[in-house]
């Protein structure tokens, strides 16, 4: 399939006020993140972590070892291959603790699915607990080799993009239009992690996880954090001085716009604004009508 990616690459490696001018060395897991729960390895010197999904585990994850108000985040994944039905592999932010009814939350899950069926990318955002979320299936196949999912997050837009493209667009129009919500609460985790999402992931949950195809494993990579930590002291998190909150930042481009439609148009399978069901009299979230 045709890919709708930009020639531009719009993440900078590296922290801080500005872009890195320079290629620096691979950060490894140990600087930004820790352990979380489950089957974790770490291999080539620390510079990528392999999650695993079996029966005995029950998968793994990992988290920052910050909180972060604003940034540009992003992780390379390369998911589980083959018969992955009822397995879920997740990058994601959101506030602690994660079991608040009321929390907010940025995720990128691959759904899994039988042999020949290709993997589906849900996003979600979730704001004061309610999921609002979409799917697609992607131009290539996540599992044959690692690509880049990140997540631009500031006062103007929540943006999530598959290497250069986007496929999720908020605006944050909260100031201007009565009722619009935006996630904007200022400490969020950054997780990863792979489970059994038996009950719901694969056919509305009745394709299982099959552990005689296990065990599941997804690797990471790319663990420096583009990211304003919270509670720090040090710059405000909405300051045009970071540079993911430079005017580049404030809106997605032309360009940028057509590649998304193009998402939307050949690729999305699902959008909760277009669900019938779950609105049936079509009053929908008033963001259904700022795409």
């Amino acid at each position: 399939m045709a890919s709708p990616s930009l020639p531009r690459t719009l993440l900078a490696a590296g922290a801080g006020l500005t872009p890195a001018a320079e290629a620096e060395p691979a950060p490894t897991f140990d600087d930004n993140y820790v352990k979380d729960w489950g089957n974790l390895q770490l291999v080539n010197q620390g510079t990528e972590a392999d999650l695993t999904l079996d029966q005995s585990s029950g998968g793994g994850g990992f988290r920052s070892k910050s909180l972060y108000g604003s940034g540009f985040f992003h992780m390379r994944m390369k998911v589980p291959p083959g018969y992955t039905a009822g397995v879920v592999t997740t990058f994601y932010l959101t506030t602690q603790p994660e079991e608040d009814s009321t929390r907010d939350e940025m995720d990128l899950e691959f759904l899994g699915d039988k042999d020949g069926v290709p993997v589906t990318l849900q996003t979600n955002v979730i704001l004061n607990g309610i999921t609002k979320e979409q799917r697609l299936h992607l131009w290539f196949d996540p599992a044959a080799d690692f690509h880049d999912y990140k997540i631009l997050w500031n006062t103007y837009q929540l943006v999530m993009f598959v290497d250069d493209t986007p496929v999720r667009v908020l605006r944050n129009l909260s100031g201007t239009v009565p009722g619009y919500e935006f996630p904007a609460k200022p400490a969020m985790v950054i997780r990863a992690s792979v489970w059994d999402g038996s009950a719901w992931a694969t056919d509305g949950g009745r394709t299982k996880v099959d552990w005689s195809r296990g065990p599941f494993t997804a690797g990471y990579q790319g663990f420096d954090v583009s990211g304003c930590a919270s509670g720090g002291g040090g710059t405000p998190c909405d300051s045009p001085d970071l540079w993911w909150n430079g005017a580049e930042y404030r809106g997605i481009t032309d360009e940028q716009r057509a590649a998304y439609e193009r998402v939307r148009k050949e690729y999305m399978s699902y959008d909760y604004c277009a669900d019938k069901d779950r609105f049936p009299d079509r009053v929908v979230p008033i963001e259904c009508s700022y795409v």
